[in-house]
């Protein structure tokens, strides 16, 4: 059985290796941006109980899957069930370059446009990766990767033979 979470900066990688591991492997995918927030103008977070019972109903499910995000609050709530867990831990550079290559996201955006309209906010956010102190910070992944007890990866370069294990299988 393969249940992973895959977590790190903005433009790292995350749902990128998910969706390919979704496709290649048949596991059921669940980004974590799904079930974070409320649809409300501007967009706030929905309380943390919520998206609890989402993820703990995902996650008992699916036998196989693959959760993604950047939420280290939500993250904490999936890792009991993970069996292997994946720190994208790239350079700010590289999350950038990720961020202009992107490709749509239907999902989280009604057009490309509105997308890309989103673009220098989301790199400046990826920049505040390292000095941020919330649940989206590099300080809270790397903390929830040194508490796991499983099955784990830290992933530093795009090239990294483990993250090109992971798609592979």
């Amino acid at each position: 059985m393969a249940k992973v979470v895959i977590f790190g900066n903005s433009g790292s990688g995350k749902s990128t290796l998910a969706l390919r591991m979704s496709t290649d492997a048949g596991l059921s995918h669940l980004d974590l941006d799904t079930l974070a927030w409320q649809a409300t103008k501007p967009p706030q977070r929905k309380p943390l109980q919520e998206s609890e019972l989402e993820i703990i109903a995902f996650a008992q499910s699916h036998e196989d899957w693959v959760i993604e995000g950047c939420y280290a609050d939500l993250i904490a709530l999936a890792m009991p069930f993970a069996s292997q867990l994946m720190f994208l831990d790239l350079s700010v550079e590289d999350c950038i370059a990720h961020a202009y290559a992107r490709p749509f996201e239907p999902h989280k955006y009604a057009s490309k446009k509105a997308q890309d309209a989103n673009l220098n906010m989301l790199v400046d956010w990826i920049k505040d990766y390292p000095e941020r102190d919330d649940v989206c910070s590099r300080a809270a992944h790397s903390a929830l990767y040194e508490v796991f007890a499983g099955k784990k990866a830290r992933i530093t370069t795009p090239t990294d033979p483990l993250l090109q294990a992971a798609v592979d299988n």
